[in-house]
């Protein structure tokens, strides 16, 4: 067992290398990529997540591994994906590009992160108001499933610790059925290693694993996401824990 005050440095380096990445990446991002086409200017966003994600490798000893990597479709899709840190939506947004991805609004605001953000076709909603939310997340869904760029969608709406589960919302589903595309469920322990309301990193292997793909033709809004949750909590159950 790796000891505290070693934890406590290497996460200290890994945040060092965070912050200065995300600082390099949002203003040239900004300033060189911004009126580029959206398929070069996410690109280059997105190597900060490869980067991000290899950094908490070498740094945090964070590795991961992929099951499943077949089942992800070829045409845009509505991905639906347990919440448990920021460990998912950093490696997901590169992982599954081109993908836009649900988040709230306030993260566009940040400095240099927000900036970077704003480049990749976020859907960015007011969560103070579900109802208008849940409209934009229809509208601009659809609208992105149109440019074939698929949407990433967390229906638990929000960060969960392992163990615990969150109300699965229809929103991703509703995408889904209103676009006649599938639904590819995520499930992942990156909780575990990568805590989403703690500071430092732990090493192990996050799993993610992806679901078969689910054809909206055969099932309603409502099956579709019992369905999902049920797959997804039951493949978490079964993943590493943190010892």
């Amino acid at each position: 067992m790796i000891k505290p005050v070693l934890l406590e440095l290497r996460t200290s380096v890994f945040y060092l290398g965070l912050w200065l990445s995300t600082f390099w990446f949002g203003t040239t991002g900004i300033i060189f990529f911004s009126f580029l086409p959206y398929q070069i200017r996410s690109g280059y966003i997105q190597l900060w997540n490869r980067f991000i994600v290899f950094w908490g490798k070498l740094i945090c000893g964070v590795r991961f591994q992929v099951i499943g990597a077949e089942n992800i479709p070829d045409t845009p899709y509505v991905a639906l994906a347990k919440h448990q840190s920021q460990w998912e939506t950093i490696f997901l947004h590169y992982y599954l590009s081109p993908v836009s991805i649900v988040m709230k609004r306030e993260l566009l605001r940040l400095p240099f992160f927000g900036w970077g953000l704003r480049l990749t076709k976020p859907i960015a909603i007011d969560r103070s108001n579900p109802k208008q939310a849940l409209k934009q997340i229809q509208k601009k869904g659809k609208t992105r499933l149109a440019e074939h760029i698929s949407v990433l969608i967390f229906p638990e709406g929000t960060r969960t610790k392992p163990g615990n589960k969150g109300k699965y919302a229809r929103g991703g589903a509703n995408i889904a059925v209103a676009g006649n595309v599938p639904v590819l469920p995520v499930a992942h322990n990156a909780g575990e290693f990568w805590p989403g309301d703690q500071r430092l990193k732990y090493p192990g292997t996050i799993t993610i694993k992806f679901g078969e793909p689910i054809s909206p033709s055969k099932f309603s809004s409502r099956e579709i996401t019992e369905h999902v949750a049920t797959w997804i909590e039951d493949e978490v159950s079964k993943m590493d824990k943190r010892i």
